[in-house]
């Protein structure tokens, strides 16, 4: 094999689309300021027994893990970073009020996420830490769909669930491990006939509300569907009534709402989104309510803590959006004089891109739009349009 072959689903990201990507990180990141949101830096290795923590069975497989050489303890390469985050709130920060995080990193996955998926995320997130109410959900909501607009992406659509629904059905219930997964799975890929082999042994109430999630999706007409069909448990009441106000403050995108969809079920605890667009074969953005998720990380019982978030991968956007225009710049000659090199240097402090042109390589193109260049005038160095 030859020694620049990359493994499977990992790939150099060459100069056009690197820029575009960084443009788009530091788009996000402005935006999650501006929403008032600290950035944090986790590392991309950890223990694992910290790494995994509260996450499933799910994020467990997608890591990579490997032995360190200094402690002999097995060390972990994220696979998502929302978990570091929730370490740093709980164990680090440990505030008792709000906490608002961002943080855009490299995740590794061992497997694709789906076919043509990349194994390298480039990954953006914005979580709240300490507010139990749907204003926090709002919030979170807000910023993940500003974001996507500050990335000038358009045409988008919010789909929208609740892990209380399905939790509250299952609650309470003698199942094994293994055939609550299996029912979960089932209502993902809407299985009814393998749904009601499951179920058989379920009361009448929660066994005919599981088959109803089945067809529960659609426009905000299923929140009302879903009132007279589902058992009228408080959890379930309150879940229906926090989608409809959180779909009623979201203005100028098509909503649908998927009431069966539990995945992530081992993690979110509460309100789930997605938000797709036009043209992206998947969710560009993915998030929700997770609770108590730092709570193996405090030293006290209090950091059992709410918490809200999304995240997406950069990568994944920049496909999803138009190239954005070169930046332009300035062509200058290279020379040793002090008063050429001055002019340069005080253009780039201006903000310009001046690309020196080296002795040999006049003709050559480069990835910069010059449309300007620097050139000796009586005895001054000025810049002319090319």
């Amino acid at each position: 094999m030859s020694a620049w072959v990359l493994p499977d689903h990992i790939a150099d990201v060459l100069p056009s689309e690197a820029r575009h990507i960084e443009e788009l990180r530091r788009e996000l990141l402005d935006t999650a300021r501006g929403y008032g949101y600290e950035l944090v830096m986790p590392p991309l290795l950890e223990y694992i027994d910290s790494l995994l923590t509260g996450t499933g069975e799910a994020l467990d497989l997608q890591t990579f893990k490997l032995v360190d050489q200094l402690s002999g303890r097995t060390l972990g390469l994220r696979a998502d970073t929302t978990p570091q985050v929730a370490r740093i709130d709980a164990h680090l920060l440990g505030r008792s009020g709000l906490t608002r995080l961002c943080y855009c990193g490299p995740v590794l996955h061992t497997r694709p996420a789906r076919p043509h998926a990349t194994r390298e995320p480039l990954q953006f997130g914005a979580e709240i830490y300490g507010h139990a109410g749907p204003e926090a959900d709002l919030e979170i909501l807000q910023l993940a769909i500003d974001s996507l607009g500050a990335a000038k992406v358009t045409g988008l659509h919010l789909d929208l669930a609740d892990a209380r629904i399905v939790a509250s059905l299952l609650e309470g219930q003698a199942l094994s491990d293994e055939v609550r997964h299996d029912i979960h799975a089932t209502l993902a890929v809407k299985d009814a006939a393998s749904l009601a082999r499951l179920t058989a042994g379920l009361p009448a109430d929660r066994r005919n509300g599981l088959l109803a999630l089945v067809t529960l999706y659609g426009d905000a007409s299923i929140l009302d569907k879903a009132a007279q069909q589902l058992p009228r448990l408080p959890a379930i009441e309150q879940a229906l009534a926090q989608l409809r106000w959180l779909a009623a403050q979201v203005q100028g995108m098509a909503i649908s709402f998927d009431l069966g969809d539990s995945r992530g079920y081992a993690y979110y605890s509460g309100i789930r989104f997605a938000i797709y667009a036009k043209g992206a074969s998947d969710a560009l953005v993915r998030g929700g309510r997770y609770d108590g998720v730092g709570a193996v990380f405090g030293h006290r019982i209090d950091r059992d803590r709410p918490a809200v978030g999304f995240s997406l991968d950069l990568k994944e956007l920049v496909a999803a959006v138009p190239a954005l225009p070169l930046r332009t710049a300035i062509r200058a000659p290279w020379g040793d004089a002090p008063a050429l090199r001055a002019a340069i240097a005080s253009l780039r402090q201006r903000g310009e891109t001046v690309v020196c042109v080296l002795p040999g390589h006049e003709d050559e193109i480069d990835e910069f739009h010059c449309d300007r260049e620097l050139v000796e005038a009586a005895g001054q160095w000025v810049i002319q349009a090319i």
